[in-house]
């Protein structure tokens, strides 16, 4: 017997409301999705041809994102929702959902002694900021929050743990200076946002606890930068400023001083491999605004360092 309208519709809203109630608790894997099905459609390249169960599919993904097995985290959830996003096959409210749960995530205060929850529910933020941008879904007031809260946890990143071959990746900051490169790329977000992003972005450069990035950190953190001065929105004597700030050997006397702590071997590593990485961006961009703020400053800045 063949189904109403009315029916079928509401059996696709019980699937989909079935997979956010999965997400609000936390069932990973989903009874609908168990493992071996996600495996078999990450093989297919995500492709789902019913709609209903694919929006069901990506909310049934979002509590795997903090999952301790790292193909099931990154392997299946991560590269399930970005493929998903990236190939446009999410309904709108069905991103509003995503970004609603993740930013939830991101703004838990709730002890994460593992260390991924976070990090890869601001990589999956990245992407659906990303999305929004290519066409839009978010309220102007869900940027500003998307903005508030992205500044608010990369500033307050003290994980700095990167991969291990048993774990995976947690690369918090990272993850974090995506969603930073990302909103910088919106042009609805403003340049007083602006400054706020490069603000959170600075505060990471040289990391607490005398960490040296390993791990390409520098290469992340430069591209909110470089891509926040392309807006220009924010004007030469900004970015004078900002570079001279960052090249600042304080709390050091002078960067002379680098050489006899593990903390000052740390900062001028760390200051070197984001002016480096920052610099070497800028040339591969090869944008004449971007090169007229940026490629001066950096390279006496370069200079001054040890």
């Amino acid at each position: 017997m063949r189904q109403s309208p009315m029916r079928h519709m509401l059996a696709g809203l019980l699937i989909i409301c079935s997979a956010c109630a999965a997400a609000a608790q936390g069932n990973c894997p989903s009874a609908q999705f168990p493992v071996n099905s996600l495996r078999q459609l990450k093989s297919q390249g995500w492709t789902v041809a019913d709609n209903d169960r694919r929006q069901a599919l990506a909310l049934g993904l979002l509590p795997c994102l903090s999952h301790p097995d790292p193909d099931l985290r990154d392997g299946l959830a991560f590269e399930g929702l970005s493929a998903m996003l990236r190939g446009k096959l999410l309904t709108a409210e069905t991103q509003r959902q995503v970004y609603r749960i993740t930013l939830a995530q991101l703004q838990s205060t709730e002890k994460d002694a593992d260390g991924f929850a976070k990090p890869f529910a601001a990589l999956v933020l990245s992407e659906v900021t990303r999305s929004d941008r290519l066409q839009s879904f978010l309220e102007p007031g869900d940027r500003v929050t998307l903005v508030n809260t992205a500044v608010a946890y990369v500033r307050g990143i003290s994980d700095y743990r990167g991969f291990t071959s048993d774990e995976g990746w947690r690369h918090g900051v990272a993850h974090g200076a995506d969603l930073l490169m990302q909103l910088t790329l919106n042009p609805a977000i403003a340049g007083e946002q602006l400054d706020t992003i490069v603000q959170a972005a600075r505060a990471q450069i040289v990391p607490a606890q005398s960490h040296f990035y390993i791990y390409g950190e520098s290469d992340r953190l430069a591209r909110p930068v470089v891509f926040a001065a392309r807006r220009g929105l924010l004007d030469a004597a900004y970015w004078q400023h900002f570079v001279d700030a960052v090249a600042s050997p304080k709390p050091l006397a002078t960067w002379g001083d680098a050489f006899a702590s593990q903390a000052g071997l740390a900062q001028l590593h760390n200051t070197k491999g984001f002016f480096r990485a920052t610099l070497s961006l800028v040339t591969q961009l090869n944008d004449p605004g971007v090169t007229a703020l940026l490629l001066q400053p950096l390279n006496a800045a370069l200079a001054r360092l040890p």
